[in-house]
């Protein structure tokens, strides 16, 4: 039997109040310096805490996992400080929220992480992210030529996970959502373009998902399956030059090992950037491999959104930028109210900047 959007759904000891998440977006709002979460980001949130779920914008795990500017860490006292303001502002509203941890591989430059990026083979593809300017002020850089992780890198960056996930915890979040999704450092071991290695974390496809199943399994370990998500984009290209052969047999090896953990929810991430689209027969193989909660995300609408989970595609449903200029948007959808549109203007202030065209888009009035 089908759930409506706006049915409450149990993820291990939590319930959410609805069955609509707000996705994770990249707002680089911090204090400087340190990249602290603030007061600003704690009211952008609260704002938003009528969804069933938020998760917060990708949050670095260290700094070499940095890869946009005045993005919040989650890896020193100041950022699990800032972070309990986000956390109880949401927890104020009666939300749910769950912390984005991430690490970008490849996808950065050492002007923004302090040293040379790092990924599975030293391999880079054109590519732009938010850092400062040569010339001053901020905007779209290319990346730097990475270099290849050692085995020491890996198992240290696996600590790292860990570490930010007892910080998430101390700072107040329901549980975090390892970011595995769009061409950071995960994905980039997943695929053939971007892993050339030749050791236990290359060549094969299981080898080849090692490194996020042993880092997923690690956190697990530490606090707890139920408080551990996991975001994939099988069906996205962005940061590569092509579509990956062996991706959809990779990704669902993965979700078999992921079932015995027993992980919050996967959250697949789905047309966004360049992208193929899913075809019907993948949600059938996902659901034969991975009978746990799932959550998708990628343009929906109020209709797309119900049908996936008419159709037991998903458990629950996660909007991004619809959530930008609609702070209120959950209670929009179950009213059938107009949505603010996402325009050139909101577009302009995703990144960087104050509270203009952040925290100042109203609730609905009549």
């Amino acid at each position: 039997m089908s759930k409506s959007l706006f049915q409450p759904i149990q993820l291990g000891a939590l319930t959410l109040k609805n069955r609509i998440a707000m996705a994770p977006m990249t707002r680089s709002r911090t204090s400087q310096p340190g990249d602290v979460p603030n007061e600003m980001m704690a009211t952008y949130y609260r704002q938003r805490a009528s969804s069933g779920l938020i998760v917060t914008e990708g949050a670095p795990i260290s700094a070499v996992g940095r890869g946009y500017s005045m993005t919040p860490g989650i890896y020193t006292e100041e950022h699990i400080e800032g972070w309990k303001r986000v956390t109880q502002a949401v927890h104020e509203e009666e939300g749910k929220i769950f912390i984005q941890l991430w690490h970008v591989g490849r996808r950065s430059h050492s002007c923004i992480s302090g040293e040379q990026p790092l990924a599975p083979s030293a391999i880079k593809v054109p590519d732009q992210v938010f850092g400062p300017r040569p010339e001053g002020g901020f905007g779209m850089i290319e990346t730097e030529m990475p270099r290849e992780m050692t085995i020491q890198e890996i198992e240290s960056t696996i600590a790292d996970f860990v570490q930010a996930a007892k910080n998430s915890i101390e700072a107040g979040f329901d549980g975090v959502e390892i970011h595995a999704a769009h061409g950071y450092l995960f994905d980039t071991f997943m695929r053939l373009e971007s892993n050339q290695r030749q050791d236990q974390y290359g060549g094969s496809k299981e080898n080849r998902l090692r490194f996020l199943v042993e880092t997923l399994q690690a956190v697990v370990n530490e606090i707890g399956g139920d408080k551990v998500a996991v975001r994939v984009s099988p069906h996205v290209i962005e940061g590569f030059a092509d579509e990956d052969p062996e991706i959809i047999d990779v990704m669902l090896k993965a979700l078999e090992r992921m079932k015995p953990m027993n992980l919050a929810y996967v959250h697949f991430s789905e047309r966004i950037s360049r992208y193929v689209d899913v075809p019907e027969t993948f949600r059938h193989q996902v659901r034969e491999v991975y009978t746990n909660p799932i959550m998708v995300a990628g343009k929906m609408t109020k209709q797309s959104a119900q049908q996936l989970l008419d159709k037991q595609h998903a458990d629950f449903v996660a909007f991004g930028t619809p959530f930008v200029t609609n702070p209120d948007l959950a209670f929009r959808l179950a009213h059938d109210l107009p949505l603010a549109e996402f325009d050139a203007d909101a577009r302009l202030t995703l990144y960087g900047g104050g509270a203009e065209g952040y925290i100042d888009y109203p609730a609905y009035q009549a």
